[in-house]
């Protein structure tokens, strides 16, 4: 059985403690993931099945399984001449894609089959099945939304392999572990990490906090863009109902609210918010947003708001979008370069030391 890992400088908690990211936890069918009140998931291995489920939900790829990647395999059925995804053919779980994965696929593929033949006696369907019925709804509506004709459709096929394909697939899955592990102290360490039935907590190394400050997007992401760019632009690019998208989106700012804080864009885990080197400005490109709510969550004023529309151009045009625009000023105190939207005078800084000098002193009146 597949072994989850956990790659803690995509995790979108470890970017903030005030990070309410909670979808590995919720997917889960078994509770070996738990979010308590460390910074990072606590991972049961015993008690993982290996469905690859939090691996698809994670919003940047910061789960995922020894002997399945997702990139691995989008190239891989890429070269096949079916369409069918299986838990008995070709996936631990189809639970374990990515709505951007399934879209790919069903652009590139033209169609695409879930075999839900076994869902129903699944140990796991109580959270996995609601999901794949999910992102089969999620990516057939923005499909139409494209004016596609890629379908994607279910049935209960109960995919049986022959003898032979299966020791194919076993023999692949093992060379690939072959060239990526040394296999031998790799298989024991997974056998100790079984046999342990409680949480392991994970923490935050050095080499994560340096990779924390690079931007970096989702393999995911970067299919789904090249998926589209072969895909032809619709007649009329539709506004769809943002709820229904669950990997992107579509940014508001309120300006009197922002306190210029820089928290937003510094954050943001792939540049979708950035600014300039005066930081004068806050701009949004919506196709690199994973909708990881980061920034919503650091933005104490709640100046930023998801929109309640999505427009498909920012599929086949994307364009950036600046949400505020901020004044660069002198701080009378200091004589340090800062950025504001209001008549301050002092840095953000000195005027908390001019507060907390106030406030010594018993002085109630600015001086």
């Amino acid at each position: 059985m597949s072994l989850i890992h956990l790659d803690a400088s995509k995790c979108i908690r470890s970017l903030s403690k005030e990070s309410e990211c909670n979808h590995c936890e919720v997917i889960c069918p078994t509770s070996a993931i738990v979010v308590g009140d460390n910074i990072l998931p606590a991972i049961n291995f015993s008690a993982c099945v290996g469905c690859g489920a939090c691996h698809g939900i994670c919003p940047n790829e910061a789960l995922g399984l020894d002997d399945f990647n997702a990139t691995d395999f989008f190239f891989e059925f890429m070269e096949e001449e079916g369409n069918i995804l299986s838990c008995r053919k070709n996936l631990p779980c189809i639970a374990a894609l990515s709505v951007e994965h399934l879209i790919s696929l069903a652009v590139l593929k033209k169609e695409l089959v879930f075999d839900m033949g076994y869902c129903k006696e699944c140990d796991i369907a109580s959270t996995c099945h609601s999901q794949i019925l999910k992102m089969h709804e999620e990516a057939s509506y923005l499909l139409e939304a494209m004016e596609n004709e890629a379908q994607i459709r279910l049935e209960d096929l109960c995919y049986t392999q022959d003898e032979k394909e299966a020791s194919n697939r076993r023999d692949f899955l093992r060379s690939i572990n072959l060239k990526s592990f040394a296999k031998t102290k790799l298989d024991f360490e997974r056998e100790v990490q079984k046999a342990t039935d409680e949480l392991i907590e994970h923490t935050l190394e050095k080499t994560d906090i340096s990779l924390l400050k690079q931007k970096r997007i989702p393999e995911k992401r970067k299919i789904f863009f090249t998926a589209i760019k072969r895909a032809q632009k619709p007649s009329i690019y539709h506004v769809v109902d943002a709820n229904e998208v669950s990997f992107t989106s579509q940014k508001l700012m309120d300006e009197s609210l922002c306190t210029v804080c820089q928290m937003c864009y510094r954050v943001c885990p792939t540049g979708a918010l950035s600014s300039d080197v005066k930081n004068s400005k806050i701009d949004f490109d919506p196709f690199l947003c994973i909708k990881c709510s980061i920034c919503h969550d650091v933005c104490e004023p709640n100046a930023i708001t998801l929109s309640g529309a999505y427009n498909i151009k920012q599929f086949f045009e994307p364009q950036v979008q600046n949400l505020a625009t901020f004044d660069v000023k002198r701080c009378n105190e200091c004589n340090v370069i800062f950025s504001t939207n209001s008549d301050e005078k002092l840095c953000y800084r000195c005027k908390i030391e001019e507060e907390e000098a106030r406030e010594l002193w018993g002085i109630e009146e600015e001086f």
